[in-house]
């Protein structure tokens, strides 16, 4: 996504915020290297445990924020229970942070701009790299993951990046960071992967070999997929789904599937070989739909719950949540883009942000490895707003509606004679008890409230 870092501004040194402890780490906790689970489908951890990634865009968070802001900022999205950040490396190939240190000499990135010393040193003898170790090193403390965007695909694109560069330049940033335990690769970087193929092949097979410890993925165009160039290359771990920002009526692609999103997570599910999948861009919480005239009016925390929903019940192996404000770190005065209003640091607590730990918390309340998409689930599904979406593993099923309208379910299709339903709330995480019911034939289930975009429910059956 955003072309527009071509053209991007970045603004001078900004007021530091008032700084935050730093919380304290158990060291029982350690972070540790995320791989694919067995079966192909989910993350785990080191230890085995599923790893539900919710995730947040903030692919200016080097560039824009200090220490003390980016501090701010990671511990609010920890606190609000994301765990992975999507963040670019280096927005452009003259890139400086707001401590004016520049990424690269000569504006080549196979030339880091490095000086002695560490992320640990006074800003005087501290640079572009030091600041990202510094950030990258932080948000391990908070087990969160860095997700990081080697080159934004338009430097690529417009030929600032040779593929001689490229290789050098990947395998500086895996030796520098293989190291660490809280690293996701994210190739690519809102391009097409039909536009210099061969430069995208070359970092991620680079990273693959010199960084044996990460996954690795690519983030494409919007409505677009990376399993459309990329899917049997042995480099990449997973698909990445970016869904974009457009309605029903604005999107002119060839898929044209518009705000179903759900497609795009079911067509990567059914591909050979197997391998996990998740909608790392949708439409962000307050910005313009469409994306590029701000008069247009705004997605809402509705949307992105919506988008998150659909999404993981088709199978994908978690949600990415974005904020117009927040992705571009813009703070007053800043140049802006996309009809941006608010300020980075009042727009982490909007609402979208807020309900977003709901999702996980929901995912991971049951045996989460074993799930399956299962649209048999429901007896017409209906489209658009009115889609329902299902999943279930062996002993429990979820079934959301997004504008609550009265929903028939198969039942019989997880185990026990009979099951007990809970409508669950994706806006508050709150809980109302329906009832027992013979686990045979099909019941008709009808919301709390009226029907309308946004009264959205997830119906819990949970085997007796």
């Amino acid at each position: 996504m955003l072309r527009y870092y071509s053209l991007c501004v970045f603004i001078g040194i900004f007021l530091a915020a008032c700084s935050t402890d730093t919380p304290e780490k158990n060291m029982d906790e350690k972070m540790s290297e995320l791989k694919v689970s067995e079966n192909n489908r989910y993350l785990v951890d080191g230890q085995g445990e599923p790893f539900f990634w919710l995730g947040d865009t903030a692919w200016l968070l080097f560039t824009k924020l200090n220490r003390e802001d980016a501090i701010t900022y990671l511990d609010n999205r920890k606190q609000k229970g994301f765990n992975i950040i999507q963040v670019m490396a280096i927005p452009s190939v003259e890139s400086a942070n707001v401590y004016g240190d520049s990424a690269f000499t000569s504006k080549s990135v196979a030339q880091p701009r490095t000086t002695e010393g560490s992320q640990f040193d006074d800003s005087t003898a501290y640079d572009y790299w030091d600041h990202v170790d510094y950030v990258i090193k932080e948000a391990a403390k908070r087990n969160l993951y860095m997700a990081l965007v080697p080159v934004w695909g338009n430097n690529v694109k417009s030929g600032n990046v040779s593929r001689e560069e490229a290789g050098t330049y990947a395998t500086f940033l895996a030796d520098r960071y293989k190291g660490e335990p809280n690293i996701v690769w994210l190739n690519g970087g809102d391009t097409f992967g039909s536009d210099s193929t061969a430069t995208w092949n070359i970092i991620g097979n680079t990273l693959n070999e010199e960084d044996t410890q990460h996954l690795i993925t690519f983030h494409p165009r919007g409505r677009k997929m990376s399993s459309m160039w990329f899917h049997e290359k042995s480099w990449l771990d997973f698909n990445m789904i970016q869904s974009g920002h457009r309605r029903y009526d604005q999107d002119d692609t060839e898929l044209n599937f518009g705000e179903d999103n759900w497609r795009y997570v079911t067509m990567d599910y059914r591909k050979k070989p197997v391998k996990p999948t998740i909608d790392a861009e949708p439409s962000y919480e307050e910005i313009p739909q469409g994306l590029h005239d701000a008069e247009e009016p705004r997605w809402k925390a509705r949307h992105v719950r919506r988008y998150g929903y659909w999404s993981v019940f088709a199978g994908a192996f978690g949600y990415t949540y974005g904020h117009n404000a927040v992705m571009q770190m813009h703070e007053p005065g800043d140049e802006g883009a996309f009809g941006v209003k608010k300020a980075w640091y009042n727009a982490i607590d909007d609402p979208g942000a807020q309900q977003m730990i709901h999702l996980k918390e929901l995912m991971l309340s049951r045996p989460f490895l074993e799930r399956v998409p299962d649209s048999s689930l429901v007896v017409g599904q209906g489209k658009r707003n009115d889609y329902v979406s299902a999943t279930r593993g062996n002993d429990y099923a979820f079934i959301y509606t997004y504008n609550g309208r009265k929903m028939n379910i198969a039942m019989g299709k997880i185990h026990g004679k009979q099951v007990r339903a809970t409508w669950y709330s994706p806006r508050d995480g709150s809980k109302k008890e329906i009832g027992t019911y013979a686990n045979e034939g099909t019941r008709e289930f009808d919301p709390p409230g009226e029907k309308q975009n946004g009264n959205d429910w997830v119906l819990i059956l949970d085997s007796l």
